[in-house]
């Protein structure tokens, strides 16, 4: 309605009341206006009825939602289910065009302000984290791995020499996928062990920049969100190796934007050397369904090329999602989270440091690592070679999600990739050890649950352990006393035979 519609209205009704409607009205255009001047994250976030009004205002600017529209192509925004319609908002069309995601499209306005507005919000967002330096990003509707693919692929037609990419190894498989899906060799950096932690080998690194040929190496794939012991790379030192042989800079910072420790290792790699482009996650950073990440850098023309390598149009969920959840948190309210999540690092670090020694375990100490702690097994490991991985199996069907038990030893082989001590992202660490992250949106009750029903799983397996250990086995006894007791047995066997047959006779 507008200020004709109300004028009208009071024909009807009593002006004054009219005139009261019309403020309220003005109240949630007040919020739109400030947000389309600014293209900044509101402080303070949206009720749900200033939320559902401005997505009814961009969805009735798409072609599908004009009355008497008249589609006669391929694509023109049909949707069979009224339900599918109510879940999208009727912003059926996606953002982009054919030859770039973050192209504005004719048929639909209104979605694409709504990828504007979300790329403009997303960046406000990642300033305010710890990288004020970031100049452009966007929202990619792919998750963090083929995310990192794109970016190596832009990189292809820049770099058409190189075929290797150097990464200091960290165990997990989309991250690896990422670089062999892009057509490239993966070079795997094996991690230094600095007390508990595995730190990045930067020696190794410049000298295999040399051995290779800069001109050889597509980029330097590193990674500052890791599950312990494994701890953020050295970005600062290998940003500078970057800048000093002209070599790109990709970062994986998949759940980084919740640690401050993270953004600002992004921030001063950017500031002292070379980052062409990080990398995070929509889901593990907002809280929102997966699927979708954002691609940011320093280079507004280098973000741009990434943009237009992506083909064809995109799905706008991703982006729909995010702009509701900033929308609705403002600025204070994802800094609060921000706050809460760092307080659950402590909270959670003291009471496993409570629990395992009581185990006669310890956490491992990796202070460079602001999200994820891990507790030693040895006692587990020590005595039944399943014990480690039954643990993790009693916490899983016990409903206890996220936490992950990494025995020794385990070998897997991805691409003709061999990897010994797979998931310790090293061939030979020291002890087995157990995971817990304090990730964004984790409270107090959701630690105090893990570390009772993870006192009862101990419990379980050791009583296990025990019994197991008080049972003798053949290996116990010597082979003369094996072969006495036999004939001990045999004996009584034919007196038995003997018996039965006298009884029957």
């Amino acid at each position: 309605m507008n200020r004709y519609t109300f004028a009208a209205g009071e024909r009807l009704v009593s002006p004054a009341y009219v005139r009261q409607g019309c403020e309220a009205r003005r109240t949630h255009e007040h919020l739109v206006l400030q947000l389309l001047e600014k293209g900044k994250c509101p402080e303070d976030g949206w009720d749900e009825s200033t939320l559902e009004l401005f997505l009814h205002e961009l969805a009735i600017m798409d072609s599908n939602n004009f009355l008497g529209n008249c589609g006669v192509g391929e694509r023109e925004g049909r949707v069979a289910s009224a339900l599918v319609a109510r879940r999208h908002y009727r912003l059926i069309h996606g953002i982009g065009r054919s030859g770039d995601i973050s192209a504005v499209q004719p048929k639909a306005a209104g979605s694409s302000l709504l990828n504007k507005i979300t790329n403009s919000l997303v960046l406000d967002i990642i300033k305010l984290a710890g990288v004020p330096a970031v100049t452009n990003c966007f929202v990619v509707p792919m998750a963090t791995g083929m995310s990192l693919t794109l970016c190596f692929l832009t990189l292809r037609h820049k770099r058409p020499k190189a075929k290797y990419i150097i990464w200091p190894r960290i165990d997990q498989k989309s991250c690896f996928k990422s670089m062999i899906t892009a057509g490239f060799e993966p070079v795997v950096i094996e991690n230094c062990l600095e007390g508990d932690e595995l730190r990045t080998d930067l020696k190794a690194v410049e000298a295999k920049v040399q051995e290779l040929g800069p001109d050889s190496v597509l980029c330097v794939h590193s990674t500052t969100s890791c599950i312990a012991p494994r701890v953020p790379d050295k970005i600062e030192e290998l940003a500078v190796i970057c800048a000093n042989y002209g070599i790109p800079h990709i970062v994986n910072n998949a759940y980084g934007v919740q640690s401050s420790k993270c953004m600002h290792l992004i921030q001063q790699g950017a500031r002292v050397g070379r980052i062409d482009a990080f990398v995070q996650s929509l889901d593990k950073n907002f809280m929102v369904p997966v699927g979708g990440a954002i691609i940011a850098g320093f280079n507004d023309s280098f973000i741009q090329e990434i943009s237009k390598m992506y083909p064809g149009r995109a799905s706008a969920s991703p982006s729909l999602d995010v702009l509701i959840t900033l929308l609705s948190l403002g600025s204070t309210g994802y800094k609060k989270l921000l706050k809460e999540r760092k307080e659950m690092f402590s909270y959670l670090s003291n009471q496993l440091k409570k629990l395992s020694e009581a185990y006669c375990e310890r956490v491992l100490q990796t202070p460079h690592n602001p999200i994820s702690l891990a507790v030693t097994l040895k006692t587990l490991d020590a005595h039944h070679d399943t014990a480690v991985t039954e643990l993790g199996s009693m916490l899983f069907t016990r409903q206890v999600s996220g936490a992950r038990v990494v025995p020794l030893g385990f070998v897997q082989t991805m691409s003709g990739h061999t990897f010994r001590g797979f998931m310790s992202h090293a061939n030979d660490y020291p002890c087995a050890y157990l995971n817990a992250a304090a990730a964004i949106g984790m409270k107090t009750q959701d630690v105090d649950l893990f570390i009772k029903r993870l006192d009862k799983c101990l419990k379980t397996v050791r009583k296990e352990q025990n019994k197991q250990n008080d049972v003798p086995t053949v290996d116990n006894y010597d082979k003369t006393e094996n072969v006495a007791i036999e004939d001990t047995a045999l004996r009584l066997d034919n007196v038995l035979l003997d018996t039965n047959q006298d009884t029957s006779s």
